[in-house]
C-alpha cells in the first residue's frame, strides 16, 4: 500500500509511482467523491482522449430488445 501525509495546510502529495500510473499531469484537475467515509479520487480527462474509450466493451446480455426504447 502507498501511503502519503496530510499537511497541515490540508495538502497531500500523490506519490509519484502513482502519478506515473495514472499519467497525471501537473494542473490536472481531480474530483473527490465521498461515500461511507471514504474517498476516491478521480482525475478529470479531456474529452478527446476518451474518443474510443469503450470502442472494445462487450454489450451483448446487457438488455434485452424488449428493455429498448
Amino acid at each position: 500500500m502507498i501511503e502519503s501525509v496530510l499537511s497541515s495546510k490540508y495538502q497531500l502529495v500523490i506519490p509519484k509511482q502513482v502519478r506515473k500510473q495514472l499519467d497525471l499531469k501537473s494542473n490536472q484537475k481531480i474530483e473527490f467523491l465521498v461515500k461511507d467515509r471514504m474517498i476516491t479520487l478521480i482525475p478529470e480527462r479531456p474529452l478527446k482522449e476518451m474518443r474510443g474509450y469503450l470502442k472494445k466493451m462487450n454489450t451483448k446480455g446487457f438488455r434485452s430488445h424488449k428493455e429498448r426504447v
